[in-house]
């Protein structure tokens, strides 16, 4: 059984070129990459398909799906230099990594990544949701960039913003999205932000638990132990659940572990049978 990581980032040369060569913000100066938001440091040695094999190796995970977080406020520019350059990266990879375009379908890519707070009404979606249930194609919905205020600590953005957006995201999709699309293969990262605690909350209001879990909606693992991810198949059941990790900012290591301490039959459909039904 093929165990996949459904959430890896990996920066192309070609991305990391054209942003040395920028004078605007997004851009990359020495190991800093700077965006509208902020500035961060990057480990660009992770950067690599070399790197990037060597920790699927170390994890033992046979595929990995690349996508380029919205959080990193990518123009036109540096979108298509991303577009071009990962898709010869998975060409190199023997069928180690596989790709998700940004914002768009396109030939070569399992699907698209969007940032979660598009996904809040119909006009600016349709057509790309359309193609995509044309084409039996995955829809990644992640984080976009945060809101912080002034004086909040370093964890805000991944901890408070992000898993408010994803829980935004996750019922935008439930209230506007799921009647019209629900053949259409979504996944949603981090937990959608912990929608699993809202379901009582949700019964609270009217809203029929049964009602909200999809068979073609999937939350995905990155950053969770055991606590919440006994909570997640409890709610939702083994087979809405697919392992990701956020690598490299995150390592694969502690979530896959906490996935694993479920059993092997667990582990089997949630890092393997789950993932590959969704890329067929």
């Amino acid at each position: 059984m093929a165990t996949y990581d459904v959430h890896q980032h990996l920066w192309p040369e070609t991305l990391i070129e054209a942003l040395r060569a920028r004078q605007e913000r997004p851009r990359l100066r020495g190991t800093t990459i700077e965006l509208p938001s902020g500035d961060w440091e990057a480990d660009l040695d992770a950067q690599t398909l070399e790197a990037r094999l060597a920790l699927l190796d170390r994890h033992e995970i046979d595929v990995a799906v690349i996508s380029m977080p919205p959080t990193m406020e990518l123009d036109e520019e540096l979108t298509e230099a991303y577009h071009e350059g990962i898709l010869e990266v998975v060409a190199a990879s023997d069928g180690r990594l596989v790709a998700l375009a940004c914002d768009a379908v396109r030939d070569g890519f399992a699907g698209t990544s969007v940032a979660a707070w598009d996904i809040d009404g119909l006009t600016a979606l349709e057509p790309l949701l359309d193609e995509l249930d044309r084409r039996g194609s995955l829809l990644f919905v992640h984080p976009g960039p945060a809101s912080v205020p002034a004086s909040a600590p370093g964890w805000w953005p991944a901890v408070v913003d992000y898993s408010t957006q994803m829980q935004a995201a996750y019922a935008a999709w439930i209230a506007l999205y799921a009647d019209r699309w629900p053949n259409l293969p979504v996944v949603f990262a981090i937990l959608a932000g912990g929608a699993p605690i809202q379901l009582e909350r949700l019964a609270s209001r009217g809203v029929e638990s049964r009602s909200v879990m999809r068979p073609n909606v999937y939350l995905e693992t990155a950053s969770y132990g055991e606590r919440a991810l006994e909570l997640a198949l409890a709610s939702y059941g083994v087979e809405q659940l697919v392992f990701g990790s956020d690598a490299p900012v995150i390592d694969p290591g502690p979530t896959l572990r906490s996935v694993r301490s479920f059993g092997q039959a667990v582990a089997d459909v949630v890092c393997g049978e789950n993932m590959a039904r969704l890329l067929q």
